[in-house]
């Protein structure tokens, strides 16, 4: 199983940013696709970002703000995000497939934002 700790959360102000950090234990040209999910408290569990090569893909909420890659040479995934708003404070996950057909593997920690108004 593919390791995955994420890191660089943090409190931050309306309007700021931040980018996230996802470190895996393999390098991220082996595995299938990346993404980044996140989970606000007492709601369920929801994509941010994914992606597959050079294609990208991001939710609606966050479109336009947000920006996934990766260091395909290395092991690390990031998420940068700005114009942050308060609904974006969660805990953010890392999640990868392996291959095509593997389901999404999450991190186990992820990393808390908080978006003060």
């Amino acid at each position: 199983q593919v390791q995955l700790a994420e890191s660089g959360g943090g409190l931050v102000q309306a309007g700021g940013s931040l980018r996230l950090s996802c470190t895996t234990s393999e390098r991220t040209s082996t595995l299938y696709a990346m993404a980044w999910f996140r989970q606000a408290p007492g709601k369920e569990r929801e994509f941010v970002a994914s992606i597959r090569h050079t294609t990208d893909d991001y939710a609606d909420s966050v479109k336009g703000r947000s920006a996934i890659s990766r260091d395909y040479a290395g092991n690390t995934i990031y998420l940068r995000m700005s114009g942050l708003k308060p609904e974006d404070t969660a805990v953010y996950y890392c999640a990868i497939k392996r291959f095509t057909y593997s389901p999404w593997q999450y991190g186990d920690q992820g990393t808390q934002v908080t978006v003060s108004s």
